[in-house]
């Protein structure tokens, strides 16, 4: 995010991520773009106090919060639901919201009226789609419509079936070639911006230096224009192996449990509630007086 004259940091915005991008090129101070997943108005409002850039709502939801086995079950209702939560958390950063799978790989109307909701009633910024080449109609009908789009190509999660599993992408000549015309193909459809995903880092800099938009990070090495983390990968709040690229800054998993097991442990032994933590009768009606409560 830029800084405004009076010194607070000025609301991120579309513009203001591709000015980085352009402005980086002329510049040895490259300031990177920061994004983070987030899914509630709590860490919502924690990440944008803290200065992140970019807040996406990720499908991630499905998996991290709502115990699904990958992204594929996640609803429309449930991640607007999310992204109504998480805009309401945010003031600067940029509100991203994902789209889930099945709402726009159809009917480019469908797909359309999809993003709309998600700018309308939930208040998104921007959304973003996953796919390369084969997105290039629906990413060019949204953004014909006002509305921002982040590109996502590499390891695509909605695509885990096709893929066979969570695959580090293009690490063949061919494969490698067709990242950077997907890469290219979703610059040229409109797109802000693009997350790379699971992709040797050598490709995601070629890719990086090829676009105009920014590419940003996951699993795709330290020459991106920005990264993005799972915010639950982040903080140690998963319950599988998180992946190599996911470094975790806090064990918060550990944290929640021992504070949840000091609790048990008090009430059961009788330490919590303790008389300061109680409310009291006025003194008028102690003395053995029964409290009388009107109904």
């Amino acid at each position: 995010m830029s800084i405004i004259p009076n010194g607070s940091i000025a609301k991120a915005t579309v513009p203001e991520l591709l000015q980085r991008k352009s402005l980086a090129a002329d510049s040895t101070n490259k300031k990177k773009i920061t994004c983070l997943t987030a899914y509630d108005y709590p860490t919502a409002r924690l990440m944008d106090e803290a200065g992140v850039d970019v807040v996406l709502v990720g499908d991630s939801v499905a998996m991290v919060v709502l115990g699904y086995e990958s992204t594929l079950p996640l609803t429309m209702e449930e991640a607007l639901h999310h992204t109504k939560a998480v805009r309401r958390g945010v003031e600067r950063a940029l509100v991203v919201a994902d789209m889930p799978f099945g709402t726009y790989q159809g009917d480019i109307n469908e797909a359309l009226q999809n993003a709309v909701r998600f700018v309308k009633e939930a208040g998104a910024e921007a959304v973003k789609v996953e796919g390369g080449e084969r997105r290039l109609e629906v990413i060019a009908r949204l953004t014909e419509a006002e509305i921002p789009v982040m590109g996502h190509v590499g390891l695509t999660p909605q695509s885990v079936n096709a893929m066979g599993g969570y695959r580090v992408q293009g690490k063949t000549a061919g494969g490698a070639e067709q990242l950077l015309r997907d890469a290219r193909a979703v610059e040229a459809a409109g797109a802000f911006s693009i997350v790379l995903e699971g992709i040797p880092r050598e490709l995601a800099a070629e890719i990086t230096q090829s676009v105009r938009i920014p590419t940003i990070g996951i699993g795709a090495g330290p020459d991106c224009d920005g990264q993005i983390l799972v915010l639950h990968d982040l903080l140690g709040l998963t319950f599988q192996e998180s992946p190599k690229f996911a470094r975790r800054y806090a064990n918060l998993g550990e944290v929640i449990s021992q504070a949840v097991r000091e609790y048990c442990s008090d009430v059961q032994g009788g330490s919590f509630p303790s008389d300061l933590e109680s409310y009291h009768a006025p003194s008028a009606m102690k003395g053995g007086k029964p409290i009388r409560i009107a109904r």
